[in-house]
C-alpha cells in the first residue's frame, strides 16, 4: 500500500470516527470546532485501546460506527443531497430504502479503515464563523506520518446540537462525489435501479468482509 493510498484510508476512517459526539446536553452547548476537537481525542483513544478493533473485528467495528457515528449525522440531508433533484420525485418508501442502503454503504466502506488508525492526531483550525451562523465549515488536518491530510466538515446547527452533513477529504467533498455516481445510475435505471445497485454493492461488500 503506497503512502497516498494509506493516507486516503486513514483519513476515511477519521472522517467517520471523529463524527461521534458527546451526550445530547453537552453537544448542544458546544461550538462545532470545540466538539470536533474534544471528540476526536475521545474516539481516537478508544480505537487505539480496543484490541478487537485493532485486530480487525468487523462486527465490533461496524457496531462502533453504527452506534457512535450515524446518530450524530443529519443523514436525511446527506442522502437527499447525494440523490440530488431526483429526491423530490422519490416516494416515501423509496426515500426510506435509499437512506437504509446509503447508510449501509457508508458503514461498510469506512469501518474497515478504522483498524488502520495508529498514532494519528487531529489539528483543528480556527473557526471562521459568526455567533449567529447556523451552518459552518470546520477545517482540520490529520497529523501523523508524512504530510498533513486535509479533513473538513460541513456542519449545521439543529435543535439537538451541531450535526455533520458533508465531509471534505483532500479537497473532495463526499456528497458531491456520491452525487455524480448516483446521477449516472438514476439516469439509466431510475430511483429503483439506484436502490438495487446500492443493495447489490452492500451485499458484495458484506461478503468481502466475511472472506
Amino acid at each position: 500500500m503506497n503512502r497516498r493510498t494509506f493516507s486516503h484510508l486513514v483519513t476515511a476512517s477519521l472522517s467517520l470516527a471523529l463524527l461521534a459526539s458527546a451526550p445530547f446536553v453537552r453537544a448542544a452547548e458546544e461550538a462545532p470546532d470545540a466538539l470536533i476537537k474534544r471528540v476526536s481525542v475521545e474516539v481516537l483513544d478508544k480505537i487505539k485501546s480496543d484490541k478487537d478493533v485493532q485486530a480487525g473485528d468487523m462486527a465490533k467495528v461496524i457496531a462502533l460506527v453504527d452506534s457512535k457515528v450515524m446518530p450524530n449525522v443529519n443523514f436525511t440531508r446527506m442522502t437527499a443531497s447525494t440523490v440530488g433533484r431526483s429526491w423530490r420525485q422519490a416516494n416515501p418508501e423509496q426515500k426510506k430504502r435509499l437512506q437504509e442502503e446509503f447508510k449501509t454503504l457508508l458503514i461498510r466502506t469506512y469501518s474497515g479503515a478504522l483498524s488502520q488508525v495508529k498514532d494519528q492526531s487531529l489539528s483543528v483550525k480556527p473557526l471562521r464563523a459568526e455567533p449567529t451562523d447556523t451552518e459552518v465549515v470546520v477545517r482540520t488536518e490529520v497529523l501523523g506520518h508524512g504530510e498533513p491530510v486535509q479533513l473538513d466538515y460541513r456542519m449545521e446547527k439543529t435543535a439537538t446540537g451541531w450535526k455533520i452533513y458533508d465531509i471534505n477529504v483532500l479537497g473532495i467533498w463526499m456528497v458531491e462525489t456520491y452525487r455524480t455516481q448516483f446521477a449516472q445510475e438514476i439516469s439509466t435505471k431510475g430511483i429503483d435501479g439506484l436502490i438495487s445497485s446500492l443493495a447489490e454493492r452492500n451485499k458484495a461488500n458484506a461478503s468481502d468482509k466475511k472472506s
